[in-house]
């Protein structure tokens, strides 16, 4: 007799119904190999498992809202023989988001600051942590939508809960108010609270003038994104450089040829 269909809404009530993916695959396994029952439910139970774990992985990939898919695996350390790739190893371990740690990357344009840090969350979210990423840009303007709304507390207390923040491109334009305020209530918030990956083309030393208005809320901002931060610096050729044509004649690009007389 097939119990199909008497198992079906007993699964229901108890939320296993992706057991059914692999019940029919899983049952005559079993009866070839003349598996313990035991065995055959530790089977089941484990492909539910598996089941839930990357319904979670992918429910928290969508959340993070990475541009692209970047991982570790697809970056290139040949191109950046200066990078500490020790460290973006012991970071990908994710110690640093125990810790609460900052980590800062900076580096010229192209040049894989914001691959690296997706790659990061990437593994982040692979260990089960709830990533979000986003530009300065667009992070300060939500903020600030959110306070035309009447929902500004909540979008910060909600922004300031999240495991890991990746923030890319700090200082690519400069914060005017609110924006500078936004940003470093966030920091504030999130200090000693929370992991924060930031990316900049700016050196180190440059970051107070993203805050070209208010020196103050640099100097407080900084002072924590700084403390205790992991640093990255990229320092290579841009990886959108334009690609070298093999042969410029064979393209309608060779150069006239100078006149005799000339």
């Amino acid at each position: 007799m097939n119990p199909a269909p008497e198992l079906a809404p007993q699964l229901k009530q108890l939320r296993l119904s992706g057991i059914f993916d692999s019940l029919e695959a899983r049952n005559r396994q079993a009866i070839e190999a003349k598996m313990a029952y035991t065995d055959f439910l530790a089977l089941l139970i484990s492909d539910e498992v598996a089941r839930r774990e990357q319904k979670k992985f992918s429910s928290r990939l969508r959340r993070a809202q990475f541009r692209t898919t970047k991982t570790l695996e697809q970056f290139d350390f040949e191109r950046l023989p200066q990078l500490n790739r020790a460290l973006v190893h012991d970071l990908a371990t994710g110690r640093y988001l125990q810790e609460k740690a900052p980590v800062l990357i900076v580096g010229p344009c192209g040049t894989g600051k914001s691959h690296l840090a997706q790659a990061l969350g990437h593994c982040a979210v692979r260990q089960g942590v709830d990533v979000v990423f986003s530009t300065c840009a667009s992070l300060t303007q939500s903020l600030n939508a959110a306070r035309a709304t009447g929902s500004y507390e909540r979008k910060l207390a909600t922004l300031a809960r999240v495991p890991l923040l990746i923030i890319d491109d700090f200082g690519l334009k400069p914060l005017r108010a609110p924006a500078d305020e936004d940003l470093h209530d966030l920091i504030a918030e999130r200090y000693e609270q929370a992991a924060t990956i930031v990316t900049s083309n700016l050196d180190f030393p440059e970051w107070d003038q993203a805050f070209p208005a208010n020196r103050l809320l640099a100097s407080a901002s900084l002072d924590r994104l700084r403390h205790n931060a992991y640093c990255l610096v990229l320092d290579g050729q841009s990886y959108r450089s334009p690609k070298q044509l093999a042969n410029p004649a064979k393209n309608g690009l060779q150069k006239p040829a100078k006149s005799a007389t000339a």
